[in-house]
């Protein structure tokens, strides 16, 4: 019987190394902190990227609340859900969503750029969102990274 490996390798029999990023989302614009969030976890920042391994990093991202969205889109933009029933469609506003839940604005954001199957999923677990300016990770040591704003 083989023995598994207790880390992921790359497709050369590398190991994977993950690390800890933390982002401050203050006055950042929503798609470019997700477009750069969603490359770090997909990995695509390093050099043994492989597109059918998760080879991608941890991302903390803190002050979820004070992320910016240009223009006019705390009104126009919608959020929809669908409980599966007739007439179950809800709505909500970009506005509703970040009074009530502002860490899952940045969550969907950086979901509908992932990939769309079972390793897109896997990818997102690696990232958590704040409201505020706390978060619990202190124990990893996570790396501030600047966005350009």
């Amino acid at each position: 019987m083989e023995k598994t490996l207790g880390y992921l390798v790359d497709h050369n029999g590398n190991k994977i190394e993950r690390k800890w990023y933390l982002v401050d989302a203050t006055d950042v614009p929503l798609g470019r902190l997700a477009g750069q969030v969603a490359m770090v976890l997909m990995g695509k920042n390093k050099p043994l990227y492989t597109p059918h391994i998760d080879t991608g990093d941890f991302v903390i991202v803190i002050n979820a609340d004070k992320v910016k969205l240009t223009g006019k889109k705390l009104d126009q933009k919608v959020y929809y859900r669908y409980s599966g029933y007739p007439g179950g469609i809800k709505e909500r506003t970009a506005r509703q969503m970040m009074d009530k839940t502002p860490d899952r604005v940045i969550r969907l954001a950086v979901k509908r750029m992932l990939p769309k199957k079972a390793l897109g999923d896997k990818m997102l677990k690696k990232l958590k969102v704040y409201a505020g300016s706390e978060h619990d990770h202190q124990a990893q040591k996570p790396e501030l990274v600047v966005l350009v704003k």
